[in-house]
This record gives C-alpha cells, sequence and structure tokens, in this order.
C-alpha cells in the first residue's frame, strides 16, 4: 500500500542518500544530493527524455545503465549541463567518477542526473567538493535532504513509498514543476526498492508504470532535455516480489509521484485531471485528452474558474479521433454542460473553486480510456518563465 513518508529513497533496507548545498544557487539551499545502494544486489532499471538535445548526464546514465547494475546516482540542481558540448560531457563523467572513487565501485555504476538552466557550465570545483560533502553526509534517514537538493522551481519535495505485507519496500523521490511534457516530463525520478527483483522484472514495471504515470502528466507541452527515471533493487529485503505486486507498487509509486508533479506545477492554482472515456480506441483517447490539456484556451479559462466546454470541444474537432459530433458528451466535476451534440446542465451550475478540477470526455465509439492530469494557465506560470534565466 502506499504510505506518507518523508523518507522516499532511503526507506527501504540497504540505501544511504544525502542532500547538500554545493553552492550552485545563489540562494545556498540545498543543491547536491547523492543516493548509494549497499548491496547485496544491484538491479537497475532506467527510463530517459527523447528529447533529441539530450543532456551530457542523460547520456552518461544511458551508457551507464546499459552496461550492468547501479550502486549510485548522483543528482544536482542549480544547472542542467545541457547543450554543454563536448566539456559537458567530461564534466558528467567526472561526476561519476568523483563517487565511484569514494564509494569503491567502478565508474560506469553511478549514474548522473542534472537540472537547471540549459546551455550553462557546471562550476566542477563546486560540484566535486559537494560530491565529498555528500559522501560523508550519507545515511539511512537522508532521503528528505537528497529530495530537497533536486528541487527547482518545484516549491515542496515530492516522495512516495509502498510496502508490501511480504515484507519489501519501493521508496522515490522526484522533482518537477514545469517543462512537464510526455517522454518523460521535466523531471528526475529515482525510485529504491530491497525487493530481490530480476532485471527483466525491473524494466518491464518501470516501463509500464511510466507509460501510465509519468507520461500521462502534461503541465505546458514542453519537453525537457535531462529527464530521467532511475529504478534501483537491493535484494537487501531478500524476499522476491511477487511479480504482479511489484510492477503494480511501481505503478501506484509513480502516479504517486507523477500527481505531486502536476499539484506543484509553475504558477499552478488548479490541478486538472481530464479523462476521455468510450474512444474506439487507447490511442484515440489519449489523442483527445492530450489536445484538450494542452489548450492554453481551455487552461486559462480552468484559470478563471469558467467552465468552457467550448475551449474542450474545440480541442477535440482537431484531433483524427474517430467519433460522431451529435453523440459526444462534456462533464466538468460530474456535471453535463455538453450532453447528445447540444448544450446540458448551464455553466452557472458547476463550481471550480476547488483546487482540483475533473473534465470528462465521452465519445461514444467504442470501450476505450485514458487520463491525462494538467493545470490551469496562470500569471504566475508566465512570471515564473519570463524570470527564470534571472
Amino acid at each position: 500500500m502506499i504510505i506518507d513518508t518523508t523518507q522516499g529513497v532511503t526507506l527501504a533496507q540497504g540505501f544511504l542518500a544525502s542532500g547538500v548545498s554545493a553552492g550552485l544557487k545563489s540562494s545556498g539551499k540545498k543543491d547536491l544530493a547523492l543516493v548509494v545502494s549497499q548491496g547485496p544486489g544491484n538491479v537497475q532499471a532506467a527510463v530517459f527524455t527523447t528529447n533529441r538535445f539530450p543532456a551530457a548526464p542523460v547520456e552518461w546514465s544511458m551508457y551507464a545503465t546499459g552496461r550492468g547494475g547501479l550502486r549510485a546516482v548522483v543528482l544536482n540542481s542549480g544547472g542542467a549541463n545541457a547543450c554543454t558540448g563536448e566539456q559537458g560531457a567530461y564534466d558528467a563523467q567526472d561526476m561519476a567518477d568523483k563517487v565511484a572513487t569514494l564509494i569503491g565501485c567502478q565508474h560506469d555504476e553511478v549514474a548522473v542526473c542534472s537540472t537547471g538552466l540549459i546551455g550553462v557550465h557546471l562550476p566542477m570545483g563546486k560540484v566535486l567538493s559537494g560530491i565529498e560533502s555528500a559522501y560523508d553526509s550519507l545515511s539511512p534517514e537522508g532521503g528528505s535532504d537528497a529530495a530537497h537538493a533536486i528541487m527547482t522551481t518545484d516549491t515542496v519535495a515530492k516522495q512516495a513509498c509502498y510496502t508490501s505485507d511480504d515484507g519489501w519496500v519501493l521508496g522515490g523521490m522526484a522533482k518537477g514543476a514545469g517543462m512537464l511534457a510526455p517522454g518523460l516530463a521535466t523531471m528526475l525520478v529515482v525510485l529504491t526498492t530491497d525487493a530481490k527483483a530480476t532485471s527483466q522484472l525491473a524494466n518491464s514495471a518501470l516501463r509500464q508504470a511510466t507509460r501510465f504515470s509519468f507520461d500521462r502528466a502534461d503541465s505546458d507541452g514542453c519537453m525537457s532535455t535531462n529527464d530521467t527515471v532511475i529504478l534501483m533493487a537491493n535484494g537487501a529485503s531478500g524476499v522476491i516480489p511477487d511479480p504482479d505486486e511489484f510492477a503494480q507498487a511501481v505503478l501506484e509509486v509513480c502516479i504517486s509521484l507523477a500527481k505531486q508533479l502536476i499539484a506543484d506545477a509553475e504558477g499552478a492554482e488548479h490541478a486538472i485531471t481530464v479523462t476521455v472515456r468510450e474512444a474506439y480506441s487507447e490511442k484515440d483517447a489519449l489523442e483527445v485528452a492530450r489536445a484538450i490539456s494542452r489548450s492554453n484556451l481551455f487552461k486559462c479559462a480552468i484559470a478563471g474558474n469558467d467552465p468552457n466546454w467550448g475551449r474542450v470541444l474545440a480541442s477535440v474537432g482537431t484531433t483524427q479521433a474517430r467519433f460522431h459530433p451529435e453523440n459526444v458528451d462534456v462533464y466538468f466535476n460530474g456535471v453535463g454542460v455538453f450532453l447528445d451534440g447540444a448544450p446540458g446542465v448551464p455553466r452557472d451550475q458547476v463550481n471550480l473553486t476547488d483546487f482540483d478540477v475533473h473534465v470528462e470526455v465521452v465519445l461514444h465509439a467504442g470501450d476505450q480510456e485514458a487520463t491525462i492530469w494538467t493545470n490551469d494557465l496562470t500569471h504566475g506560470y508566465v512570471s515564473e518563465n519570463a524570470d527564470y534565466p534571472t
């Protein structure tokens, strides 16, 4: 079951973590995290951004995870190390080398994650010194510090945990508040478990989970260069998990983290769940849900507490999904505002003042459905991103 936790990545046995200030942020807040597995196993799985400008740490981590298990992940905020040329690649490897030397492993057993402004070289003197401080600060209670150290425009740390009655635990942390769009979302995620999972199980569970969680979080339609999701399984509990329960646990933790990302999206005053039902295919349902979630007109209407179903229908009409317009229904928070191709309940009967808003579109074209999580578009989002480089 999912439980509240303040120690996401260190709740499972055999994991240490830390979060320190390396001086990468002018605010002096924590900006460098380290997560280390003490074993005995080192099974891993990973999923990365599909952006064609992958950051240097993404390319390094792709290389590392392609060679075998992981012993550690080092993460920094305060700089993305993206689009930084050959020097950026050297810097990412230097981070892995430093961790490997400190914990006593091969450098390709260390993944590297970075987040922050694109196109700026990391101050490696501070980074390497920060890694030493993070190593000295490693603790089985360091999960919260690590979760705070990877925050950029986030206002809260994101953590989640699943505990099995069979005696194993799965925990995780995430960062992300803007550039949230599929493939994955703008985020760094580390999941840790003491279950004795096989590489095949870890990979299949993670890929299935990201498909129905992070790939369904779409704040602003913008894809990042640094997205990384890593799952580490050390087997410290000695328990071989039931495959179905393990896959469900990974899914539930990822959904929890994805929803936390959307709830903390830049400037958001509403978290919006867009569900499309009775579609001809899952592809159609996703296309329609994504079209709605990426409509700035729709998102602005929700910011103004306006259940403007016309914005929804206009977005649905841009898709290639199979449906007959006269059969489509639209609901805002369970109120049918557009039914059988005609206006339904007057929009002034819908209350959108709560933070959570649910929009449902019924296409009456099949039996498939899909859900996308998004948020409204506010002045706060514009201000956050207009001021971000400075």
